[in-house]
């Protein structure tokens, strides 16, 4: 990896990974809160199975309010926030200030959400940081492996969250081919079997419900 150290490729790759969970998971928060208040009792319970996330929650709006913001549920999307800034960080050198500081303030931002009743407002902001996250990237990360790496833990995990919450075909692949270049790109060491097996199972459409655990385990081993 050139001067990149392996360390710093980890942490690129979770920072990339981080950042895609958070912004995927608000996104689809965006659809589903209204409607999850007012739906029966635990109606989160196959959103936590599908996810694979423990089934830790009382009811609906205290899932709402824990899965979202839940500083001691690990499974939150506030810890998730943490832990990308976390990895940005110790990555300054490589991202630059300004791009670390969209981080900075998306998490801010997640913080101050967590004192309001009617959040979603705010909520957008953090997405909004993300994205300026990701055009920073673009623009202020020199090394092109760093980027390219960041890349790989973002579709990866976009493509991991996809399958399990049962994305129609067409953005799946489309997902797959972006992962694709980005591995081309980079010296990384992956398995191309679990590639190709994956990409079997996103194209077979038909399968993809009852093959979805297996496409789940391709990608958890890509890199192991």
């Amino acid at each position: 990896m050139g001067v990149i150290s392996m360390e710093k490729v980890d942490h690129l790759y979770w920072l990339g990974r981080y950042t895609e969970r958070v912004y995927t998971t608000l996104r689809m928060f965006f659809h589903i809160y209204d409607k999850m208040i007012e739906q029966p009792e635990g109606i989160y319970a196959k959103y936590c199975e599908r996810l694979n996330i423990p089934d830790i929650y009382t009811s609906n709006r205290q899932f709402v309010k824990s899965y979202l913001f839940g500083e001691d549920n690990l499974d939150s999307v506030y810890s998730n926030m943490k832990r990308a800034y976390d990895n940005a960080v110790v990555l300054r050198d490589e991202l630059s200030s300004t791009v670390l500081s969209y981080v900075q303030l998306a998490l801010d931002t997640f913080e101050s959400c967590r004192k309001t009743t009617a959040p979603l407002l705010e909520l957008q902001q953090v997405i909004d940081y993300l994205l300026a996250f990701w055009g920073g990237a673009d623009d202020y990360v020199e090394q092109e492996d760093c980027r390219n790496i960041l890349k790989c833990g973002k579709y990866v995990e976009r493509l991991d969250l996809y399958i399990r919450l049962n994305y129609h075909t067409k953005y799946l692949e489309k997902e797959y081919r972006k992962l694709c270049n980005r591995l081309e790109k980079t010296n990384l060491s992956y398995k191309r079997e679990n590639l190709e097996r994956l990409e079997e199972i996103i194209l077979r459409e038909e399968d993809q419900k009852s093959c979805y655990k297996e496409a789940l385990e391709c990608l958890g081993g890509l890199f192991t």
